[in-house]
Order: C-alpha cells, then structure tokens, then sequence
C-alpha cells in the first residue's frame, strides 16, 4: 500500500508494482518503462509526461489519473479502466487496449497509432479535434454516437469491424457500414 507516495522523476524502470495501492500518488515524469502493475491502482495518481511504454497492466485501474502528455507506447493494457481519465496528447501507439474502458476519459489530440483496440469503450469519451487511428484495430470498438469527423487515419475497413450507429459522425469520404457488427448485441 503505496497511497500518496511521491515518484516524481523516479526511475521505476522493471519494477514490480502488480495488486499494489498507488492511489492519488505523483508519478509527474517518472520512467515505469517495463514495470509490471497488473491489478494495481492509480486512481487519482498525477502522472504528467511520465513514460508507461511497454509496462503491464492488465485490469489496472487508472481512473481519474492526470496522464496529460504521457507515453504508453507498446504498452499491455487490456481490460484496463481509464474512466475519467486525463489523457490529453497521450500516445498509446502500438499498445494492446483490447476491452479497455474510457468512460469520461479525455483524450483530445491521443494518438492510436497502431493500437489493439478491440472491444475498447470510447462512447462517453471527451475530445476535441482529431484523434489518430492509423492502422489501429477496431474490432467490436464501441464508438455509437462518437464524433470521429475529424478524426485521421481511419480507413472503412476499420469503421467496418467496429461498433457503430446512427447518431456516429464519420470523417468525410467515409460510410457507415450498411450494417453494423454490434447492431444487435449488448
């Protein structure tokens, strides 16, 4: 039970984190490169411009987190939560994110470079301006009634896989499938 401990600028390079308290601590700029945090929990934590690439945190909770301009590149995230997370400018470029929620999360200017997002919920997500899907996978990606017009990189044959439905803004020259996967399915 690490609660409100203070990691700004530490180096947590490997560390062993996993079922481990880190609410409401400071990771402002820490490096958790590789680090294993798998059930552990960062509600709350502030972690500006820290670097999360390649770490493993499967069914981590991050809510509420203030990631603003941090990395999570290459990172193994799946059923993770970010509700209510600050994820502005975040990169998650190549990460594994299948099944994550993002309930409430803000992900203005996020790059999904290459990310597994595969089951992810980004239908309460709050954004502004575009986000980068390039070559991401958006398999049964929960994205009914989202805003994605602005959004680049989105090509049909991902929109196709993925979960929209009429209330769904697409960027131009794009179309709602005639039928959508998850039309039927809850």
């Amino acid at each position: 039970m690490l609660t409100s401990s203070d990691f700004s600028k530490a180096n947590l390079v490997e560390a062993d984190l996993s079922a481990t308290d880190l609410r409401d601590s400071d990771f402002t700029g820490a490096n958790l490169s590789k680090a294993k945090l798998a059930r552990a929990w960062l509600g709350g934590a502030r972690a500006e411009k820290a670097n999360f690439e390649k770490v493993e945190g499967y069914r981590t909770g991050f809510q509420k987190m203030d990631a603003e301009g941090a990395s999570f590149g290459a990172a193994e995230l799946q059923r993770a939560n970010f509700q209510g997370a600050n994820l502005k400018g975040v990169s998650f470029e190549k990460a594994e994110l299948s099944r994550v929620i993002f309930d409430q999360a803000i992900l203005t200017g996020t790059s999904f470079n290459s990310a597994n997002l595969a089951r992810a919920d980004l239908t309460k997500a709050v954004f502004e301006g575009p986000l980068d899907f390039s070559n991401a996978f958006l398999s049964l990606t929960r994205v009914e009634g989202v805003d994605l017009s602005s959004s680049i990189g989105i090509e049909q044959h991902q929109l196709d896989m993925a979960c929209g439905d009429d209330k769904t803004k697409l960027p131009p020259g794009l179309n709602a499938p005639q039928s959508w996967p998850c039309a039927d399915k809850d």
